[in-house]
């Protein structure tokens, strides 16, 4: 295609972080996968994708943390751009800059936000107009968590995760989130659900209505009241210290907590933009955790926020 090896301008795209405020998990499938009930809430923290032509594909990173990132061919941002390039006969001969805000490693969707964002900067780069539906189909093969980092606002995702139904959501929602010293891999995290839940019987997953509602209306103490997190007693197994900084955040005044996603982050929900500064103080004074970010929820999806000089 043309332009698709040019030098020339780019496009930037900037995409949310997430918070699992219910994440429900079903029985291990034959698969190996599990059936889920998850509802993102995407959250204003933002990691910002540079695409421009180059030579050939190569990425590079900026930020906190940035040495954690991969910078081949397994970033999700580098096979966003290669399979976008398959699907339409071109060669992803691109430079990908991240310039990385969300906690990596976090439980926050940072790398499937990076894949989302680098799907819509090249398919602007490269001019192909592709549907919502085309991209979300494309995210859903790059992993459960990309098409909602796509998508943004507040979502139920059934299936692994990547089928989404929107959901409204009513007013503000203010969240502190505590950075983990290390990561704390998913697959070990649902390794453990399975051994903790071996010889029960797990219930399907299903969606809380009740915290449906407290999103549709804005409603944080009734958000606090329904958080729930099926993964959270099998990321305290791998991480017994993680129960020592829900505390400290509970003790500061926080509506709810929560381990978020499969960890090690951990997530506190606010009454207001005030008390989130004061539960932030309080888990950095405990040190219980790394750092803290305050956040407001929702936050939109991926969106081309510029262009930028090849």
């Amino acid at each position: 295609m043309q332009g698709a090896g040019a030098r020339g301008a780019g496009v930037r795209v900037r995409v949310p972080a997430k918070v699992n405020v219910q994440l429900a998990v079903g029985a291990a499938r034959p698969d190996g996968f599990h059936d889920l009930a998850n509802v993102f809430l995407a959250v204003g923290l933002y990691d910002e994708i540079t695409v421009t032509p180059a030579d050939e594909l190569r990425i590079t990173c900026s930020g906190p943390d940035a040495h954690q990132v991969p910078l081949d061919e397994s970033n999700l941002a580098a096979r966003a751009a290669i399979a976008l390039g398959a699907r339409h006969g071109i060669e992803p001969r691109v430079h990908i800059h991240i310039d990385k805000d969300i906690p990596v490693a976090g439980g926050m969707a940072g790398g499937s936000a990076d894949g989302a964002g680098a799907l819509l900067a090249c398919d602007a780069l490269w001019s192909l107009g592709s549907s919502r539906e085309e991209l979300l189909a494309l995210c859903s093969e790059l992993g459960s968590d990309v098409p909602f980092s796509l998508l943004g606002g507040a979502a139920l995702g059934t299936g692994r995760g990547e089928r989404l139904t929107p959901l409204d959501v009513g007013g503000a929602f203010h969240w502190v989130f505590a950075v983990a010293d290390g990561g704390l891999p998913t697959p070990a995290v649902y390794g453990e659900f399975d051994r903790l839940t071996e010889g029960t019987d797990v219930p399907a997953p299903a969606a809380d209505p009740a915290l449906v509602e407290a999103l549709r209306t804005g409603d944080p103490v009734a958000l606090a009241a329904t958080l729930a997190n099926d993964l959270q007693p099998a990321a305290l197994s791998l991480r017994p210290s993680l129960a020592d900084t829900l505390t400290a955040g509970t003790a500061a005044g926080a509506l709810g907590a929560l381990v978020s996603g499969s960890g090690p982050t951990t997530a506190f929900l606010a009454k207001d933009e005030d008390a989130a500064t004061r539960v932030a103080e309080a888990l950095l004074a405990s040190g219980t955790c790394r750092t803290v970010r305050v956040a407001p929820a929702p936050a939109p999806g991926a969106t081309v926020v510029g262009a930028e000089d090849g």
